[in-house]
C-alpha cells in the first residue's frame, strides 16, 4: 500500500487518478505503473469549460515515463472519453502526458534538457528511443516555444548566412542584437529571406517598421531586402566584413608581388592579415624589416590601418571627413585590389559611416553562427533536413521558454 502512495505523490496524481499496481520485473530490468481512475469519476471536457460528465468509454495507453533507478518505467492507464453536449465525444487530457504523446511530460522534459548538450543519435541510444520519436518532441516544444514569442520590443537586428554544407548551401540567421538570440532561420540567402522574416515577424507580435537599426555585410540580397521590407531599417555594415575585405585586397596584392620579390614575401602571409597587436616578437620584428623596404604589400597594409582607425571616431562628421581621405589615398595608390575595394566602399558609404551612430557589429551573430557550425550542426549530423537545422538552432540558440524536469 505506501509503494502506491508514495509513486502517487512522485507522479503528482490528484483525485480521482490514483495508482492501482505496481510490477517490477527484475530480469528484463522494467517497471509497470498501472494508473486507473476511481470508481464513478467524472471528467470536464478538455476543448470547452464545462460541468464534468460521467465517463462514456475508455481506452489503454502506454506512456515511457524517467527511468527508476536502472529500470525502465512505463505507465499504463484507461484513458476515458466523455460525451460533452456541444463539443462530442472527447478523450480526456491525462496529467502526465500531453495529447498524442507516448511520453510523459517529465520524459520530455529531460530530451529537451540533454538535446541541448548533447547531439540527437547518441541521446536516442541513451534513453532506448527512436531518433524519429527525440525530433517530434524537440519540434513540437521547440513551434509550441515560438508561437508564444513575443517581438514587439525589437528594435535591433543583425542578419549573416552560415555555411549549411559543401557546395554553397546556405541558411540565413536573424537575431536580436540586444538579447543575442536568434529571431528565425531561413533556408539559403536569397532576398525572398527578408520577406520570410518580415512575416515571421508580424507573426509573433512585430512591426517591421519598429526595427530601426540593421547590421549585415555587402550582400546585394539581402540590402534590397532590407530596403524593400524594413522600411525604417538604417543598415550598419559589419565593420568585420569591411576589414576582411580589405585584408582580401591585401592578399591579391601580396600573391601579385610574390612572384617578382618570393624571397622577401614567402611565408608572410599572414604578418599581412593580424592586427599589430596580435604579432608575436618574431613576427613584429619580421614586419617591421619588410616595411622599411618599398614594397606594395607594405603600402597596402599601412592604408588597412588607416582604415581600422575609422571605427574608433565617434562623431560622424568628423569620421566622413577621415574617410573621404582614406578613399582618396586607397584609389590612388595605383595597387589594383585596393583600388577596387575603396570603390567598393564608396558604393556602400553610408552604411559604412552608420557605425559611428549605430555602434553596432555583427559579433553577435558571427558568434552564434559558429556554434551554429561547430556544435549544432554536427548534434543534426545524418539528418538532411532543413527542419532539423532550424529545430537545433532555436533549441540552443533561442532562448526560448521551454518545459523543465521541475514542471
Amino acid at each position: 500500500m505506501q509503494d502506491k502512495k508514495l509513486l502517487e505523490l512522485a507522479l503528482g496524481l490528484l483525485s480521482p487518478w490514483t495508482v492501482k499496481d505496481v510490477k517490477l520485473d527484475l530480469e528484463n530490468k522494467k517497471l509497470d505503473i498501472f494508473i486507473d481512475f476511481e470508481k464513478g469519476g467524472r471528467f470536464s471536457c478538455p476543448t470547452c469549460p464545462g460541468a464534468s460528465r460521467p465517463v462514456y468509454d475508455t481506452k489503454e495507453r502506454t506512456w515511457r515515463h524517467l527511468d527508476f533507478f536502472q529500470y525502465e518505467t512505463l505507465l499504463h492507464a484507461r484513458v476515458p472519453r466523455m460525451e460533452c453536449p456541444t463539443c462530442g465525444v472527447k478523450t480526456v487530457h491525462v496529467p502526465w502526458a500531453r495529447p498524442g504523446s507516448g511520453f510523459t511530460l517529465l520524459f520530455e522534459a529531460l530530451v529537451l534538457h540533454l538535446a541541448e548538450q548533447m547531439p540527437v543519435l547518441p541521446l536516442s541510444r541513451e534513453l532506448r528511443v527512436h531518433p524519429d520519436s527525440i525530433w517530434r518532441i524537440l519540434m513540437h516544444y521547440v513551434e509550441q516555444a515560438r508561437q508564444n514569442l513575443d517581438l514587439s520590443k525589437v528594435v535591433a537586428i543583425g542578419i549573416d548566412e552560415c555555411s549549411k554544407q559543401k557546395g554553397h548551401q546556405y541558411i540565413t540567421t536573424f537575431c536580436d542584437l540586444e538579447r543575442s538570440r536568434v529571431l528565425y532561420v531561413a533556408e539559403h540567402r536569397h532576398a525572398e529571406v527578408l520577406q520570410e522574416f518580415a512575416q515571421d515577424f508580424k507573426d509573433h507580435k512585430g512591426n517591421v517598421e519598429q526595427i530601426q537599426q540593421v547590421c549585415c555585410d555587402m550582400w546585394p540580397a539581402y540590402i534590397s531586402g532590407i530596403h524593400e521590407h524594413l522600411p525604417n531599417a538604417a543598415i550598419t555594415f559589419d565593420r568585420y566584413h569591411v576589414m576582411s575585405m580589405m585584408n582580401r585586397a591585401i592578399d591579391e596584392v601580396r600573391r601579385s608581388e610574390t612572384k617578382e620579390q618570393p624571397e622577401l614575401l614567402k611565408r608572410s602571409r599572414y604578418l599581412w592579415l593580424k592586427n599589430p597587436e596580435n604579432l608575436s616578437g618574431t613576427q613584429t620584428a619580421r614586419i617591421t624589416d619588410l616595411k622599411s623596404l618599398d614594397l606594395k604589400t607594405s603600402r597596402a597594409y599601412h592604408i588597412k590601418l588607416a582604415l581600422q582607425r575609422l571605427w574608433s571616431f565617434r562623431y560622424p562628421k568628423v569620421a566622413e571627413r577621415y574617410l573621404k581621405k582614406w578613399y582618396y589615398w586607397a584609389t590612388h595608390s595605383r595597387l589594383e585590389p585596393v583600388v577596387a575595394f575603396a570603390k567598393t566602399l564608396k558604393k556602400h558609404w553610408d552604411g559604412v559611416l552608420n557605425y559611428t551612430r549605430s555602434r553596432i557589429t555583427n559579433g553577435i551573430v558571427e558568434g552564434i553562427n559558429s556554434k551554429i557550425k561547430t556544435a549544432l550542426i554536427k548534434r543534426a549530423y545524418g539528418f538532411k533536413s532543413f527542419q532539423y537545422y532550424r529545430t537545433i538552432i532555436y533549441l540552443v540558440a533561442g532562448k526560448l521558454d521551454l518545459p523543465t524536469q521541475s514542471c
